[in-house]
């Protein structure tokens, strides 16, 4: 957001901030969302070049709409099935951990 309009908005009696801060996530939970976000983004990307929904589903011993909810970043889905799906496209550990790297470079 450019200045100006962060001054008119503010002059008006907005409050400007971090969706962290109004949402009064501690560092922790943001920390946890941004990796799991990060890890959503790159499943969708890894997936779309490899194979489609239909047939990473049963490779994670789950369906297409879950898969579905995984790329776009559902908050149900757990941690280990956005780790799971991404290994079953080839990921490696190392592919992960960057992937989780990156997300805390957007934090700062």
């Amino acid at each position: 957001m450019d200045r100006s309009k962060k001054e008119r908005l503010e002059a008006k009696g907005w409050k400007i901030g971090t969706v962290a801060e109004f949402l009064e996530l501690t560092p922790e939970e943001n920390a946890l969302i941004e990796i799991k976000l990060a890890l959503s983004r790159s499943l969708k990307a890894r997936r779309q070049q490899v194979m489609t929904q239909v047939e990473l589903a049963p490779k994670i011993h789950s369906s297409q709409p879950r898969v579905a909810k995984a790329e776009n970043g559902d908050p149900s889905v757990s941690i280990e099935l956005l780790i799971r799906a991404m290994l079953a496209t080839g990921a490696t550990l190392q592919d992960i951990g960057k992937t989780i790297a990156e997300a805390d470079k957007l934090m700062i």
